[in-house]
């Protein structure tokens, strides 16, 4: 079993990858998304690639997806009937939230109406203290009134939101154990599984969002592996995590609520792992597909996480990869305001009908009709002209809002341009000037199918002078999927003062922990050598709101149990970072630990995606297959040579004006940037 496969699936297409580890060999495949049914894309799509490179199904080792279909349920409200059963007491909790508006400055915009209406959300008496000691008992009648209510209300799923279960999750555990007997077809999500942290109405928010996925997930999972049984056999399936890490189809199942940034994530591991090859530890990450941006920095060939995040207007606390997504893609449309000024996105063609150059019936203005019009697009089409696409189609869709402005088709074409460009550069601005990183410091990785076409007016709007774009940037999320780790993140809420005193107690909850963690090692069958455990201690000051992350054993192995170290270092290692963070420490003030977090790792087997002789020097200079007139600026075309990205061998060196065309993308250089060809393949370009 030598091959390994990785399935993204986007807005506009859905991209393969796959690699055979023994041959160090690479194929790839790209064909439209089916946003009616996301499987039959990914089930017709990979028939072609297996049977176009003759691939055997026993020889698939692993099939990894990275899918939007969670996300798309909650942006689009197809998920279940929810119900919740709730302490007495907590009813409208997820009504109530933090009371705070959306947007700070806009009073007519309210938080979305919570998932489970009013009259499904029922109250049982019980009640936890926040030391986990009973204080209302649970009665069996309480239960079984709860669970009669339930299933008379003919929900598709239920969660289960008591107070304090993080600390004791026996009554929830109780009432969802009666639900599994009397429904057993019904999900049941406790919040002490989906989210066993404080902070109430972040947990609650998390575990109903994931109970409203379960039906839609579980029902497209069930559908996708029983079509994938006849195409890779037995092969292991494994589901992106939005913390960047593999899980297992059952796994998703319970846990959908985990995929919410699953395609963005693995972008960010290929991002991560080409960046290795690069030699570049320090990226930022421009992931550029047909409907959205996603943005994300990388410091020292890590990726930060974030735990806290709004996704479609609801919180959810989970492990995630710091992705700043913007409505800005391919397909994103241009229109104008009612202040009469012109906007671009968030408002997308996506796949069908897809931009007016596409020719399956859209007619508005959108980025890839500017790229086509003004010359930067191949206009025998894309994909290897597998995919046509109507310059005149394009002008007819761009002529309405050039005629609006008092200005030619190119020079509206150009401004549509600019002002998704400006849209990205605030994404990118997010996740590091307002973070205390300046971007000047990092190189730019553009990929997706359209993200190099953009990066150099994004990295010159920024200050920055280097772009790597990958050797498959269109598919660089696909390729993402081979390189994951499987992962499984493990918390303990506890609030405890760092004090010599207090470490054992600190000790005894990382014990814990690593016991979940060596479990999770036995049931996934990972080999002793390749187990990992990433130690973190959320910390901060007695008395403060919020707190910070402390890596305390970032690559620790997964035996033994990773040891804390004495509290004055824990104290200085909060201070470092909290003056990291904010510009000052306290020095003398009590910290104390209100999370401890470890990770559980397993390297993926396949770490190498570069093709067998990537390396070797060039035969001769790369040779232009085309000359065509592209706009630089908004007024005149300048003759720019085109060439094959598969001709520029490693060595190769080219000066601006150019356009690369591959199967997955275009790379456009703009004139006198000079473009080197490292040794792994890829395009590193220099700003002139």
């Amino acid at each position: 079993m030598t091959w390994t496969i990785g399935v993204d699936v986007g807005g506009t297409f859905t991209d393969f990858f796959a690699a055979n580890e023994r041959e160090r060999r690479i194929v790839s495949h790209k064909t439209p998304s089916t946003p009616d049914d996301p499987a039959r894309a990914i089930l017709d799509g990979l028939a072609v690639l297996i049977a176009r490179e003759r691939i055997a199904a026993a020889d698939v080792r692993l099939f990894a997806h990275g899918t939007t279909i969670g996300t798309n349920a909650l942006i689009e409200r197809r998920g279940g009937r929810v119900a919740v059963v709730t302490t007495a007491g907590f009813r409208d909790l997820l009504e109530i939230g933090r009371q705070t508006r959306p947007r700070l400055y806009d009073f007519q915009t309210d938080n979305p109406a919570p998932l489970a209406s009013r009259d499904l959300r029922f109250e049982i008496p019980e009640r936890m203290d926040a030391a986990g000691h009973v204080v209302h008992a649970l009665t069996d009648d309480a239960v079984a009134a709860a669970v009669a209510a339930v299933r008379a209300s003919g929900a598709d799923a239920c969660a289960v939101c008591f107070l304090f279960s993080y600390v004791n999750p026996a009554h929830e555990a109780r009432v969802g154990a009666a639900l599994g007997d009397a429904v057993p077809a019904l999900p049941v999500s406790l919040s002490s599984s989906v989210h066993p942290e404080f902070r109430e109405f972040e947990r609650f928010s998390t575990a109903v969002l994931n109970a409203y996925l379960q039906p839609t997930v579980s029902s497209y999972l069930r559908t996708l592996t029983v079509g994938l049984e006849s195409v890779v056999g037995a092969a292991s399936v494994g589901i992106n995590q939005s913390n960047g890490g593999l899980m297992s189809v059952e796994t998703a199942e319970r846990f959908p609520v985990r995929t919410v940034l699953s395609g963005p994530a693995a972008g960010v591991v290929g991002a991560i792992h080409v960046g290795r090859t690069a030699g570049r530890s320090n990226v930022i990450t421009l992931d550029m597909g047909g409907t959205s941006a996603d943005v994300c920095l990388i410091r020292d060939g890590a990726a930060s996480l974030s735990f806290t995040r709004d996704v479609a207007g609801f919180p959810v606390r989970l492990p995630m990869l710091d992705v700043n997504t913007v409505g800005a893609g391919g397909g994103s449309i241009a229109w104008f305001d009612k202040d009469g000024l012109i906007k671009v996105g968030p408002r997308s063609a996506g796949a069908v009908p897809g931009p007016a150059c596409y020719g399956r019936g859209g007619t508005q203005p959108t980025v890839s009709d500017a790229n086509l019009l003004l010359g930067r697009l191949d206009p025998s089409g894309l994909l290897g002209g597998a995919m046509p696409l109507d310059r005149a189609a394009a002008r007819r869709a761009i002529t309405p809002v050039a005629e609006r402005l008092g200005m030619t088709a190119e020079r509206a074409a150009h401004g549509i341009l600019a002002i998704v460009v400006a849209n990205m550069v605030r994404a990118i601005r997010t996740v590091s000037v307002e973070r205390g990183f300046d971007p000047r410091d990092f190189a730019l990785m553009p990929f997706g199918g359209a993200g190099a076409l953009h990066a150099t007016d994004v990295a010159r709007s920024l200050g920055m002078t280097e772009i790597v774009v990958p050797p498959h940037p269109g598919l660089l999320c696909a390729e993402g999927l081979i390189v994951a780790e499987r992962r499984e993140d493990h918390v303990a809420s506890t609030r405890i003062v760092v004090s010599d005193a207090n470490l054992p107690r600190l000790q005894a909850a990382v014990d814990r922990l690593h016991g979940e963690a060596r479990a999770w090692f036995e049931r996934e069958a990972i080999a002793p050598a390749a187990r990992r455990c990433w130690l973190a201690l959320d910390m901060r000051h007695v008395g403060q709101n919020h707190e910070i992350r402390v890596a305390i054993a970032p690559d620790a192995p997964g035996e033994p149990s990773p040891r804390l170290p004495a509290a004055d270092r824990l104290c200085r290692m909060f201070a470092t970072d909290h003056e990291r963070s904010y510009g000052y420490a306290n020095q003398g003030d009590a910290v104390e630990v209100v999370n401890v977090r470890l990770t559980a790792r397993a390297a993926a087997r396949t770490g190498d995606t570069t093709a067998a002789g990537a390396g070797a020097a060039p035969a001769a200079a790369p040779a232009a297959v085309d000359v065509r007139p592209v706009y630089f600026t908004p007024d005149l075309p300048v003759a720019t040579h085109v060439y094959r990205r598969d001709s520029l061998a490693p060595g190769a060196v080219l000066v601006g004006p150019a356009v690369i065309d591959q199967l997955d993308a275009t790379t456009l250089v703009h004139p006198d940037d000079r473009v080197h060809v490292d040794r792994a393949g890829n395009l590193v370009i220099t700003l002139a």
